[in-house]
């Protein structure tokens, strides 16, 4: 079993390199070699003009890019989330909220609703499983005990007015919730900006080689 399984991966091993960019430029610079070789350029050394230009073609040939997994349990989590994303915002739609409340919370949810909206800053956000813990306990913990919060503290300070109110206390926790949003999504553009800079970085680099 151990031969077979170590044969199959020699196989696929010679296949990807078959397929690789590395094989087709050198297989590009064989031709060119063998096309001097009919011309008669090369002369009785054309084996090693072949097989010279097929090395300098795969010396050349930019390596191959693997594109970055996203790591398969925030992968998964991102898909569940999205659904309690959901289920949030039916919630909140019924919640009676003051103007500067309201506003902070919508400003919130499209934060949120931008980090799982499926495209470039999901796929940063399902490599990075620090970020999505704290987006899924915003969204399943911090925000609906402060509406939760806020509807019970409301209805007793009808009975016993004085102090801060339900309301301001709201503004706060959303307001604090909102800047941690923002430090979130920026913590993304960095990554994403970083990823870039290595690859212009390397393709200077290969300019210059």
């Amino acid at each position: 079993m151990a031969t077979s399984r170590g044969a199959g991966g020699a196989g696929a091993r010679v296949l990807a390199y078959l397929e690789s960019a590395k094989n087709l430029a050198g297989c590009a610079g064989g031709v060119a070699g063998l096309a001097l070789t009919v011309s008669g350029v090369a002369g009785t050394f054309w084996p090693l003009v072949v097989a010279g230009l097929y090395g300098a073609g795969a010396l050349i040939a930019p390596p191959e890019v693997a594109a970055v997994p996203p790591v398969p349990e925030a992968a998964e989590e991102l898909g569940t989330l999205r659904e309690d994303f959901g289920r949030l915002r039916e919630y909140l739609a019924g919640v009676d909220l003051t103007p500067a409340a309201g506003d902070r919370l919508a400003g919130l949810m499209e934060l949120y609703g931008a980090m799982l909206d499926p495209g470039w800053v999901a796929d940063v956000l399902a490599g990075d499983p620090e970020t999505v813990h704290a987006l899924s306990r915003g969204i399943r913990q911090d925000v609906p005990e402060c509406v939760d919060t806020y509807n019970r503290t409301r209805w007793w300070t009808r009975l016993t007015p004085g102090g801060e109110s339900p309301e301001q206390h709201l503004e706060r926790q959303l307001s604090a919730l909102y800047d941690e949003a923002e430090r979130l999504t920026a913590g993304l553009r960095e990554t994403e900006a970083r990823r870039q800079q290595t690859h212009t970085t390397y393709l200077e680099g290969r300019g210059e080689s």
